[in-house]
């Protein structure tokens, strides 16, 4: 789910500073980031567009067995990528969960009207009883269909609780999404020491699958090293944007909108807007 750049965080760790505000039940309208992830036609074609692009590779790729996964293998660094080898393992689909299989539209309403910015103690609460107030996310049923009905294993790998795997195991079930079944078809968090990175799961995954499709709303779906601690935002972006990443980008690698929450929200006005670029009218 949500990975800051300073560190690691549980999911959702921050909640966008413009849900920060209050915004009391009868306010005239939702916070404008959640207008436009939950509420906007533009969101969905955009996020339906990339689940069908998810689908249309998926089914291309297993036409011809590829050498390698699309996981980095543990040794990797962006400068020296290295993947892990597939051999004649059986193919999966990886995928996080919030915000990328599911819309929590519950707890987001909530915690928009009663203007917090995030509360564990909600979220413990939601990943325990938000079967049926999730929504899956436009086109992620027909995907997941497609993908399943062509022998690939669709895996989520998520940020919840190990704590609450029922509660998530019957979210994700009640979104329409099928049966994910933990330690097999369900990773989350505190099923290993390394909190809120999935480096370590995404191994474990892949010592078993040959994994074609990687997909997230955050790029430390794909890989913690690009939530170093203390990382420069300029050098995340050019290790998002470098020619061996660039390569994987819909073509195994698949980013899902989500202007809500990120890391981005840690950044300054010119990591967002470069000072040469400045402008004044006159």
């Amino acid at each position: 789910m949500v990975l800051v750049l300073s560190g690691c965080a549980s999911a959702p760790a921050q909640i966008a500073t413009s849900l920060a505000a209050p915004a009391p039940a009868n306010a005239a309208k939702p916070p404008v980031a959640l207008q436009y992830l939950y509420g906007s036609a533009e969101a969905a074609i955009a996020v339906r567009a990339t689940n069908a692009r998810i689908a249309d590779y998926g089914l291309a790729r297993i036409k011809q067995r590829p050498t390698d996964s699309v996981i980095l293998a543990a040794v990797a660094t962006m400068d020296a990528p290295r993947f892990e080898p597939c051999g004649n393992k059986p193919f999966a689909a990886v995928f996080d969960a919030d915000e990328t299989l599911i819309w929590n539209l519950g707890p987001m309403r909530w915690f928009a009207q009663q203007g917090v910015a995030f509360d564990p103690k909600i979220w413990d609460q939601w990943e325990k009883t938000g079967a049926g107030k999730a929504f899956a996310m436009p086109g992620t049923v027909e995907m997941i269909g497609k993908l399943r009905a062509a022998g690939i294993t669709v895996i989520a790998n998520t940020n919840r609780s190990a704590t609450n795997v029922k509660g998530s195991e019957d979210t994700l079930r009640a979104a329409g999404l099928g049966d994910f079944k933990h330690g097999e078809t369900l990773f989350l968090m505190g099923d290993d020491a390394t909190g809120s990175s999935k480096d370590m799961r995404r191994a474990t995954i892949a010592a078993k699958y040959c994994v074609i499709i990687l997909a997230g709303d955050q790029l430390g779906d794909f890989s913690q090293q690009f939530n170093l601690r203390d990382l420069p935002a300029a050098t995340r972006t050019a290790l998002a944007n470098g020619p061996t990443v660039a390569a994987l980008w819909d073509k195994g690698w698949f980013l899902f909108p989500n202007p809500v929450y990120g890391p981005w929200e840690k950044l300054g006005w010119d990591d967002t807007f470069p000072s040469d670029k400045n402008w004044e009218p006159k």
